[in-house]
């Protein structure tokens, strides 16, 4: 069975990666695409963390509203700020999402959907970057993939260890303020991975047009295991 299909097939019920909320009626969509000219009228290239992180807590108050989400494949400028993003040929600049985006407040707990261990974590210091990462490892079915969780705290990373097993629901890591967490406003950046390539706590997150039908097929929509819609 392909992963997308043991996915699908193992809950259709929403799952929290979030220690914020496990209700989904707490959660609502934010299009943070090149598409949104209301976006582009409040933000730019070269808005802070602050700016962004005052729009979208103005978006969640005016909805009332815990968690926005969204972002799998979507093509953003927010990239273009950070040149580890940015190449000289503009159809290899890294603008897709590869994750779904949960943004919440820092220090939110985030838990672990399935059973599984530390593959590797890593501080990714970059500018515009993951910052405090970990990478879980999951065995469902006799099928492994990878669950990914950037932009946490630096004690996040302190506080385990290789191999460690973290138990569904445990949560595992806080998330980190703009201070560490690449410069962005706080969220999770959440992500499924087939094949790893040999990496260790990292693995690319937004990827070029030019890369995208390799990366959509080894990294399905993280959707499949939270079920917010």
């Amino acid at each position: 069975m392909d992963l997308e299909k043991l996915l699908k097939n193992l809950s259709s019920e929403f799952t929290s990666v979030l220690s914020i909320s496990n209700l989904s009626e707490d959660y609502i969509p934010i299009d943070l695409s090149i598409n949104n000219s209301s976006l582009a009228n409040q933000l730019d290239k070269d808005s802070t963390a602050q700016d962004w992180e005052n729009y979208i807590v103005s978006f969640l108050q005016m909805n009332e509203k815990k968690v926005a989400y969204g972002g799998y494949l979507e093509h953003r400028f927010l990239y273009e700020r950070s040149e580890y993003f940015t190449q000289d040929n503009s159809e290899d600049r890294r603008n897709r999402h590869l994750g779904i985006d949960l943004w919440c407040p820092a220090y939110t707990g985030i838990l672990a959907p399935f059973d599984g261990v530390v593959h590797s974590f890593a501080n990714n210091t970059n500018y515009g970057d993951y910052g405090p990462t970990i990478i879980l490892e999951h065995k469902l079915d006799n099928s492994v993939f990878y669950t990914l969780y950037g932009h946490l705290s630096l004690e996040s990373i302190q506080a385990i260890e290789m191999s460690q097993l973290i138990k569904k629901g445990e949560e595992f890591a806080q998330l980190g303020t703009s201070r560490v967490n690449g410069d962005y406003a706080p969220h999770l950046h959440f992500q499924v991975i087939k094949n790893l390539e040999g990496r260790l706590g990292d693995y690319p997150g937004v990827c070029s047009e030019i890369d995208l039908a390799f990366y959509k097929e080894n990294c399905p929509d993280p959707n499949l295991i939270l079920n917010i819609v």
